[in-house]
C-alpha cells in the first residue's frame, strides 16, 4: 500500500477538487484539515506515509523533517516553487520534490489586493461592524481616483495591479531591484527610485518574491518616509516587511492603515498585535485561494503522483541557487 498524505486542506475541499480515484488501487489518500502545531507534530503524523502533498507554504518542510521521515519518497507542493521546503535536503535523502503550474495567481492575488485597498481606504470593515451594532456612518474614506499607486515589484501580479490602478484613474509608479525604466513603461507604470516610491505613494502594494535579497526590504526607515495618509498592502510575503516596525507605524498612526494577507506566523495567533488594530484589514492568506486555483493545483498534484508512481516524475523542482 502506498500511503499519501494531503496536508493543509483547511476548507475540506481537496477530495472534490481532483480525481484521486484515478490513482492506482494500492494508493490510500488521507486528507489533513488542521494545521500542525510544530514540526514534531508533523513528523509524528506523517511517519507512515510514502508521499506528502503540501498546499503552498502552509506547512514548512525543513531538513529536520526530511530526516525524521525515512519512509518518505516523494513530496508534492502546489505552485512552481515553495520557499518553505528544503529541496536540497530532500534531494540529499533521495526524496523527489515536484511542483505544479502556478495557476491564475497573477489575477487572483491582484483581485484580493484591490479588495484590501478598497476595504482600507473606505473603512469597510469598521463600518460593517458599526452597522451591525445599530450605528450609521462614522468614518470618512478616501477615493482612489487621482492618487498614486506605488508598486514594489512589477512582475505578473504587479503588472495586473498597474492596469487596474489605471482603470481607477490612479497613476502607477514602480520600483524593484531589477526593474528598468523600459520594463516599467511596458507594464504600464513609471519607474522611480525606492525613496520616491516610499515618499509619494498614496497606496503602496508589495509584489516581490521573498528571497535573501528582498527579506526586510521595507524597513522602519522606509515606513518613516511614507505619507501619513498612505496605506500599505501586502499580499506577497510577510518577510518583505519589518513586521514590528509596521506595527509601530500603525499604532502611532504614522501611516493611515494597512491591508495584510500574509504573516510571519500562520495561522495568525489570536494574541497578535494586528488583531487589536482598527486601521488594519486582515485576510488569512487568501491571495491564491480560489476555486479556479485549487482545481488546477490539485489536478496537477494527482498528475504528479501518478507520474512518480509510474517511474517518470514530472515538474521536478531543483534546489534554489
Amino acid at each position: 500500500m502506498t500511503r499519501i498524505a494531503i496536508l493543509d486542506d483547511y476548507q475540506q475541499v481537496a477530495p472534490g477538487m481532483a480525481d484521486w480515484k484515478s490513482l492506482p488501487a494500492q494508493c490510500e489518500c488521507v486528507f489533513f484539515t488542521q494545521p500542525f502545531a510544530n514540526a514534531s507534530e508533523v513528523a509524528q503524523a506523517l511517519r507512515d506515509f510514502d508521499i506528502v502533498c503540501l498546499m503552498r507554504e502552509r506547512t514548512p518542510f525543513p531538513r529536520s523533517l526530511f530526516e525524521a521521515l525515512p519512509r518518505l519518497r516523494c513530496l508534492v507542493t502546489t505552485g512552481p516553487r515553495n520557499s518553505a521546503v528544503d529541496v536540497a535536503a530532500a534531494q540529499e535523502r533521495g526524496v523527489v520534490v515536484c511542483g505544479t503550474r502556478g495557476g491564475p495567481s497573477g489575477h487572483t492575488t491582484a483581485e484580493l489586493a484591490w479588495a484590501l485597498i478598497l476595504a482600507v481606504s473606505r473603512h469597510l470593515v469598521v463600518e460593517d461592524r458599526r452597522l451591525r451594532e445599530g450605528l450609521w456612518q462614522g468614518t470618512l474614506g478616501s477615493m482612489l481616483h487621482g492618487k498614486t499607486l506605488g508598486l514594489l515589484g512589477l512582475g505578473r501580479t504587479g503588472e495586473r495591479m498597474a492596469a487596474i490602478g489605471a482603470a481607477f484613474g490612479m497613476t502607477p509608479i514602480a520600483w524593484s531591484q531589477n526593474l528598468t525604466e523600459a520594463r516599467a513603461r511596458e507594464a504600464g507604470a513609471r519607474w522611480v527610485d525606492k525613496n520616491t516610491l516610499m515618499q509619494t505613494s498614496d497606496v503602496l502594494s508589495l509584489h516581490l518574491v521573498l528571497s535573501p535579497r528582498t527579506q526586510g526590504i521595507v524597513g522602519a526607515d522606509d515606513l518613516a518616509r511614507m505619507q501619513p495618509h498612505a496605506i500599505l498592502i501586502n499580499t506577497a510575503r510577510a518577510g518583505l516587511v519589518d513586521e514590528a516596525a509596521l506595527i509601530d507605524a500603525l499604532v502611532a498612526r504614522r501611516i493611515a492603515g494597512a491591508g495584510i494577507d500574509v504573516f510571519g506566523q500562520e495561522p495568525l495567533p489570536r494574541t497578535h498585535p494586528f488583531i487589536a488594530l482598527d486601521n488594519v484589514v486582515l485576510s488569512p492568506h487568501l491571495g491564491y485561494v480560489t476555486q479556479e486555483s485549487y482545481r488546477l493545483f490539485y489536478h496537477d498534484v494527482v498528475e504528479d503522483i501518478a507520474a512518480f508512481l509510474g517511474g517518470a516524475p514530472i515538474r521536478v523542482l531543483a534546489p534554489a541557487t
